[in-house]
């Protein structure tokens, strides 16, 4: 029961599902963007700088989660 409730492998694979989160809905825009679709009902411009950060950002965590992970 101990193990299951380990707050250190808890936070690790939090900031592993986060970084994963944050690389699949930023690629995700990133595709629909080149393919010119845009979300019904929304306005606003596609900031790709800001997309492409939080993808190599997003990359960055689930990396640092995964690697926490084996060791």
């Amino acid at each position: 029961m101990e193990e299951i409730l380990d707050l250190s492998l808890l936070i690790k694979q939090m900031a592993l599902a986060f970084g994963a989160a944050m690389v699949i809905g930023n690629g995700y825009a990133i595709i629909q963007h080149k393919r010119n679709r845009a979300p019904k009902g929304e306005t606003g411009e596609f900031r790709a700088g800001r997309a492409y950060w939080l993808l190599s950002v997003g990359t960055l965590i689930a990396v640092w989660g995964a690697v926490s992970l084996l060791y």
